[in-house]
């Protein structure tokens, strides 16, 4: 089996800055996309940023040039550094690693969420 556990969340004052880690376990050949949605109270899951196995990234407009991903490939990891946060960030952070090769299947898998608290 696949599973993702993140770390990282907690609570943080406005302008504040967190670092979220996400760590891919099991028996994993390759990982194409990696990447953080999250979903506040009473709203839709959303893409926060994603990176392909390449380094191309996408980034929510919410988002630019605050937030930063980053992968290191070889641990099957993903991290995201949030900075400037804001009380709308307050959401929970959810990993998700597309593309996973594992046996003879690729699989999509999602981490169990970690909240991510923006308030004074």
């Amino acid at each position: 089996q696949v599973q993702l556990v993140e770390s990282g969340g907690g609570l943080v004052q406005p302008g504040g800055s967190l670092r979220l880690s996400c760590v891919a376990s099991g028996s994993i050949i390759s990982i194409y996309a990696m990447g953080w949605y999250r979903q506040a109270p009473g709203k839709q899951r959303e893409l926060v940023a994603g990176m392909t196995s390449g380094g191309s990234t996408k980034y929510a407009d919410s988002v630019k040039g605050r937030f930063t991903i980053s992968r290191d490939n070889a641990k099957n990891t993903v991290y995201l550094e949030m900075n400037s946060l804001k009380p709308e960030d307050t959401a929970v952070y959810f990993c998700n690693a597309d593309g996973v090769r594992y046996q003879s299947r690729y699989l999509e898998v999602w981490g169990q969420g970690t909240l991510v608290t923006v308030s004074s």
